[in-house]
């Protein structure tokens, strides 16, 4: 399995080198369980090696002797096998025999020593055993307080539990089930068919019920946020952050009599999501490159100020936000979100999210419905955005219940969402 532990370790060298993402990389199971696990328990590996290490070695080296302890700690590979394929690994990777004698010596060490002690200051340890920086470590104490940070901060590293969302137009659920092999599925929603931890997910993308557009993969969490739109039959729905387009799918299938745009700034992400929809044979989405601060599809006027009012012809009965975001309710998901993340970015984020918000609202018809979603649970993203937006527009109201991460079902991704309705004139 060598060729599999030099694929993750590539992958790993990119993600730390370059900030590419893990899961888009196309790797084996074998070579996927150990780039996610090494991603998802860095801090944790890195605390392991300095604790082994007069110095920190270069980081070719490093990434070697964390999938080492990875492999030695957290899944079930023999010991010998562990330690020897990561010397090998340090030999094909070119790294010299100095380095692959470190290895050795290194992980036949902390096969010994076993694992580390950590430190005893609270926050630093939960930062060090969950691999989640100490500084939203600490902003989630001051949020939450210590016990549900620190299980918050557990729930990083559980693996995610993975759907599949049937297209009731071509299918149901339960001959979902029956067709791909796997009886006792939990089904909710008559369209989500829960995956147990074994299931082949390249076999289900190779099927035909996946290849002729029957199932997608997607949380339940986002029929919770769809839900929210309150979409009626022949209404036009703006989706103004589309990309890859898993929400605007939903609503297509749930009502085949939506008008649906959708859009986003990336020429590339739609390109993908073109061929979902083409996959799913959906006909009811027209797709297009557009920001939503400044869509493309509203002619410029001479002003071109924010605050001027679009034409009747460009307004929407109702319009999703799914808005960029930290990605701190899917840290399980998408491990490389923790890592990208500063206390600068956060709050560049929730002013994007504003502007976006201010900005998007304006294409609202009087009556009409607009959800603000983001997956993550930080209020500086979610409840605060929505306050600022409020107390500059006294023509929107709070609608329905809101979406919390968590609340719903622990299988769930950790989506917020909040429901505005245009109850007057701006």
């Amino acid at each position: 399995m060598l060729t599999e532990r030099e694929e993750a370790y590539r992958v790993l060298l990119l993600w730390l080198k370059d900030g590419a993402f893990i899961k888009e990389s196309g790797l084996s199971p074998f070579a996927m369980e150990i780039a996610l696990g090494v991603c998802r328990r860095h801090l944790y590996l890195e605390y392991f090696i300095k604790t082994l290490t007069k110095r920190m070695p270069s980081l070719e080296v490093k990434i070697v002797l964390e999938m080492g302890l990875f492999q030695l700690f957290f899944m079930e590979v023999p010991d010998y096998a562990a330690i020897n394929s990561s010397v090998e690994l340090a030999r094909s990777a070119n790294l010299g025999n100095g380095a692959a004698s470190l290895v050795n010596a290194v992980l036949r060490a902390a096969r010994k020593a076993g694992a580390p002690e950590l430190p005893p200051q609270r926050v630093r340890r939960v930062s060090i055993e969950n691999s989640v920086p100490e500084w939203i470590v600490r902003r989630w104490f001051d949020i939450y307080g210590g016990d549900e940070a620190e299980a918050m901060a557990r729930a990083t590293l559980e693996r995610p539990t993975e759907w599949l969302r049937v297209n009731l137009q071509k299918a149901s659920a339960p001959v979902i089930v029956q067709r791909l092999g796997i009886p006792g599925a939990s089904i909710l929603y008559d369209r989500f068919v829960e995956l147990p931890h074994d299931a082949g997910v390249k076999a289900i993308l190779a099927s035909p019920e996946f290849v002729e557009g029957k199932i997608s993969f997607q949380n339940p969490s986002a029929y919770e946020v769809v839900k929210l739109l309150d979409a009626k039959p022949g209404m036009s729905v703006w989706d103004a952050c589309a990309a890859p387009g898993g929400k605007t799918a939903l609503l297509a299938e749930m009502d085949p009599s939506l008008d649906i745009l959708a859009t986003d700034p990336s020429e590339h992400r739609l390109e993908k999501m073109k061929d979902l929809m083409d996959r799913l044979g959906l006909t009811n989405v027209k797709i297009d490159c557009a920001d939503a601060i400044s869509p493309s599809f509203v002619p410029h006027t001479s002003k071109g100020a924010e605050g001027d009012r679009p034409h009747s012809s460009y307004l929407f009965d109702r319009i999703l936000l799914d808005v960029p975001c930290s990605n701190m309710g899917v840290v399980a998901r998408r491990p490389e979100s923790v890592y990208r993340l500063t206390q600068e970015s956060l709050k560049e984020l929730a002013g994007l999210q504003l502007r976006i918000l201010e900005c998007a609202a304006r294409f609202l018809k009087p009556g009409g419905r607009l959800v603000y979603a983001t997956c993550s649970p930080d209020p500086m993203e979610t409840t605060q955005v929505i306050s600022k937006f409020l107390k500059g527009h006294s023509e929107f109201a709070k609608a329905g219940e809101p979406v919390l991460p968590g609340k719903k079902d622990a299988r769930f991704d950790g989506f917020f969402a909040q429901a505005l309705e245009k109850v007057g004139e701006g």
